[in-house]
């Protein structure tokens, strides 16, 4: 199958976290699809690093138990072989500084390679890690340093990270990864925005009535129990999954492509998000939790007495938020952002609502249908893209039927398509940072979600609203939507 890329320059990825459930899962299938499709220079080297003492064999025989799985198409067996070849393992305590000149020594001093240093460990590592790299020389400007989420639980702790991190390292060799933004439909959702004239000219409060932007998932916290009842899921994904594709929606067209072209787009939008005070969290906002239930036609717990969830916990699994926007382009049109864990599908979707015509000549139960043009962005568990719109059955009567058009750019265009981490590790080893968060980017969305950490916190007396694992949330969650006489999308 054909790619359009062409081969990266030489390199070295050195995963930190080499053992772990990212770089087994995730990284290291990505990475074998780059190199399967030739995109990997043949100099290019993948370094795991573990606090284990492992040889080479024992780490590859890991790797074929633990990763190999997780590679759904385009396998064969050669490929994998010879992208094995590749992949060398270093015992290295990210912890000790004792360990990193054995790093250094096996990276070399060669300045015209690539350097990625990927950190697929706890975030309270960063800084060590950046020290003890720096402190062997490698924070030369060939050396580029990616930021697993989550930086920090709030404003502070987020930038005391940062900080940290900029001891060591220049903005501009540091990649902040959100891995929604590698996915192929939000990059055409933008080339849809940007490149035809059918879409620009409605792309304002004019013509769009809303958007809704949706990430759920089937699963529990499972045995993440720990962790994720010291995040919560505004923490989790609003502050910054579902923040960077609202950016992505309601940004204004950059001058050009460049990184900080992008960058900076988004940055007006993030500035210009209506704060929340009070009395604005509780109508605004939602917070949930399941409770339980069935999911795949099973019965599950609900989140509290899941394995590490503490009784009484009031961490929420589940937020709803109707968010507003005040600038010329978009004053007046609500986005409402929605995420939860055991809903009744895995879903991630962008939903642009627009405005129904004037005035409506057809009679019958579809012909003053509300809403009936849409655009629905679908970022999993298949991407896609569809215009709905309204169009006359067939016979003798004008009576309307739903239907859309299908903007399926894998059969338009005959190529494979890249998932969102390949596309990113490629990205940071050809040093395009257009797709990755910029440090004020950051600082901004933790001020927008501060305001509703704390009066959430303040809150003992009001818990989170309590929905049924297998559902779509409180039903809170469509009284926020009702108010605007309108429902979430599979609601319709």
């Amino acid at each position: 199958m054909e790619t359009r890329s062409t081969p990266t320059p030489a390199f070295d990825m050195v995963l930190f976290g080499g053992a772990g459930d990212l770089v087994m899962r995730k990284l290291l299938p990505s990475l074998y699809q780059a190199h399967a499709a030739g995109l990997l220079n043949e100099q290019g080297r993948i370094l795991a690093l573990g606090r284990k003492d492992l040889s080479r064999d024992d780490y590859l025989a890991s790797v074929e138990k633990q990763s190999r799985i997780h590679i759904k198409s385009h396998f064969d067996d050669a490929a994998w072989q010879s992208f094995c070849s590749r992949i060398d393992y270093l015992r290295v305590d990210a912890s000790q500084a004792a360990d990193f000149p054995a790093l250094a020594e096996k990276i070399g001093d060669d300045a015209g390679k690539v350097v990625v240093c990927y950190l697929a460990t706890a975030p309270n590592l960063f800084a060590g890690i950046c020290e003890n790299l720096a402190a062997v020389g490698l924070n030369r400007p060939n050396v580029r340093v990616v930021l697993e989420k989550p930086l920090g639980t709030d404003l502070a702790s987020s930038n005391e990270i940062n900080d940290d991190v900029a001891r060591f390292f220049q903005e501009e060799q540091l990649y902040r990864i959100d891995h929604y933004l590698g996915k192929e439909s939000v990059q055409n959702l933008m080339a849809i925005r940007f490149a035809n004239a059918l879409f620009e000219p409605l792309w304002r409060r004019e013509w769009i009535h809303d958007v809704q932007i949706t990430i759920s998932e089937e699963l529990g916290v499972g045995s993440r129990g720990d962790f994720y009842d010291g995040t919560g899921a505004l923490r989790d994904m609003v502050q910054n999954h579902l923040l960077q594709l609202l950016c992505i929606v309601a940004m204004e067209p950059p001058a050009n492509l460049e990184a900080d072209a992008v960058r900076d787009e988004k940055l007006k939008v993030l500035k210009a998000l209506r704060p929340f005070a009070e009395q604005d969290v509780a109508a605004k906002t939602v917070r949930g939790q399941y409770k339980a239930g069935a999911s795949g036609g099973q019965p599950v717990v609900g989140y509290q007495q899941e394995n590490g969830i503490p009784a009484g916990s009031q961490t929420e699994t589940f937020v709803a938020i109707k968010a507003e926007i005040d600038n010329w382009r978009w004053a007046g049109v609500p986005f409402f952002l929605r995420t939860g864990k055991r809903m009744q599908e895995r879903l991630a979707e962008i939903v642009i609502n627009f405005r129904d015509v004037p005035h409506q000549v057809f009679s019958g139960p579809l012909g003053g249908s509300h809403h009936a043009n849409r655009l629905v962005i679908r970022l999993q568990p298949e991407e896609s893209i569809r215009l709905y719109f309204l169009a006359k059955e067939p016979g003798d009567t004008m009576r309307l039927q739903p239907t859309y058009l299908d903007l399926d750019f894998y059969k338009a265009f005959k190529v494979r398509r890249a998932d969102a981490y390949e596309r990113l590790l490629l990205d940071v080893i050809r040093g395009k940072l257009a797709l990755f968060m910029r440090r004020d980017e950051l600082i901004e969305a933790w001020r927008w979600v501060e305001p509703i950490m704390d009066t959430w916190a303040a809150s003992t007396n009001s818990p989170p609203k309590q929905y049924t694992a297998g559902s779509w949330g409180p039903a809170a969650s469509s009284a926020l939507l009702s108010r605007d006489g309108i429902s979430w999308h599979e609601e319709c």
